[in-house]
């Protein structure tokens, strides 16, 4: 059984830093594409970060700059490092993954946008004070 456990959410003040690991364990992959969302209450889920295993990575403008999606292979550990952060970033955060073992597809790794993944954390929550 595949899963995705999300950790190092916290609370924080306006400007600091955490860094979010997902790790991923039950299947072994060769190759993978996956992304960070995140949602605050009241609001729709929101893609932050895309990394594929081609090392491609996307982020939304809010965050571009200040997030930094990145994978530790030999851990299987999926990490989005967060800097200067501010009180519009705090929602739950989530991390989901297509994994395969073999070649990455088409989709993956041109750089997927929508929210059809296989697998999905359970979420860690991040909240900011100003």
């Amino acid at each position: 059984q595949v899963q995705l456990v999300e950790s190092g959410g916290g609370s924080v003040q306006t400007g600091g830093s955490l860094r979010l690991s997902c790790v991923v364990s039950g299947y072994t992959y060769s190759s993978f594409c996956m992304a960070w969302f995140r949602q605050a209450p009241g609001k729709e889920r929101e893609r932050v970060a895309f990394l594929n295993s081609n090392g491609r990575t996307t982020y939304t403008d809010p965050v571009k700059g200040r997030f930094t999606a990145s994978s530790d292979n030999a851990k299987n550990t999926l990490l989005l490092q967060m800097n200067s952060l501010k009180p519009e970033d705090t929602a739950m955060y989530y991390c989901a993954a297509d994994l395969f073992s073999g070649w990455l597809p088409t989709y993956c790794s041109d750089g997927y946008t929508g929210e059809g993944y296989q697998y999905w954390g359970q979420g860690t929550q991040v909240t900011v004070s100003s």
